[in-house]
């Protein structure tokens, strides 16, 4: 009995916190960041099977929590404004340092989140104008490769954050979404899917993000993938896709944390990387906020 009192008492403790950061970040915001997530729940493969997928929880958790923390206010979105879960296969202790308590830790504060049961769709963001907003992130999974890298309402609003030098920052299939900001963003990805190379390289002009340092899902990470969790082929690897586009590509040893910071770009590369991404990101927010010096007139 004492026992399932004390597992009570932690559970209440735990909605409490979670709670009390989602109040922070309401009560003490220095300002709102969009998160986009994919509305996509599978991936097609090149045989043709679907993969149930979604966001991935670390790469989404960590970074949120750290804004919270940090005194931003996260805005949850995606292309349909409809619930999204979280892949099944980042529920896995891995990710969290082996720890099977940090992972249930982390479910419970995700699952604390109110407004991420009742997120906006893209196109109100871009109706709204993204001037409410100091950042976006985007986390992984590859659920992004399905949907966020042809939405042209997600293409809008990166190329105005671009424009305005705001705060961007993606996680491991995440930064495949930058493709949405090509002219032709279908197009392209229709051309990425039939491998024709004429066409590629004529899609790929215009893109904004062109000679920007990055990094994204390596190629030998999603073999891993394709052989142990997709049991399947991606029709085409992020890490081929961005180069193509025009980016300058920069991957690390498999599973090994990287970040790559260029500009207001903020890209890292797998599941591994969310600590140092989730740092890279708050330091980006805090020098684009911090008060300006104001000379004193004598």
């Amino acid at each position: 009995m004492l026992r399932g009192i004390a597992l009570t008492l932690v559970l209440v403790a735990t909605t409490l916190c979670g709670s009390s950061l989602q109040a922070k970040s309401h009560s003490q915001s220095k300002g709102r960041v969009l998160v986009v997530l994919s509305s996509a729940n599978e991936l097609t493969l090149r045989n043709g099977q679907k993969y149930p997928t979604g966001f991935y929880l670390n790469e989404f958790a960590v970074p949120v929590k750290a804004l919270i923390q940090a005194g931003y206010e996260p805005v949850f979105a995606d292309p349909k404004g409809n619930v999204v879960k979280w892949d099944a296969h980042s529920a896995s202790p891995r990710y969290f340092g082996g720890s099977e308590k940090a992972l249930q830790d982390t479910i419970q504060f995700v699952e604390g989140l109110d407004s991420l049961k009742h997120p906006r769709s893209l196109a109100s963001v871009n109706a709204e104008g993204i001037n409410a907003y100091v950042g976006i992130v985007i986390p992984g999974g590859h659920a992004p490769l399905e949907d966020l890298m042809t939405d042209p309402d997600l293409g809008k609003i990166l190329r105005a954050f671009h424009s305005a030098g705001k705060t961007t920052a993606l996680i491991c299939h995440g930064p495949v979404a930058l493709a949405s900001s090509l002219p032709d963003a279908s197009g392209f990805h229709d051309a990425l899917m039939t491998g024709n190379m004429n066409d590629i390289r004529q899609l790929a002009g215009g893109w904004p993000y062109a000679g920007y340092r990055m990094t994204v899902f390596s190629i030998p990470e999603e073999h891993f993938a394709e052989t142990h969790q997709l049991n399947g082929q991606v029709f085409f690897y992020p890490a081929t896709a961005l180069t193509d586009a025009g980016a300058t590509v920069e991957t690390a040893k498999a599973w090994a944390p990287n970040v790559v910071t260029d500009r207001e770009l903020i890209t890292a590369q797998q599941p591994f990387s969310d600590k140092e991404f989730s740092a890279a990101l708050i330091k980006a927010l805090d020098n684009q906020t911090k008060p300006q010096d104001v000379p004193s007139l004598k």
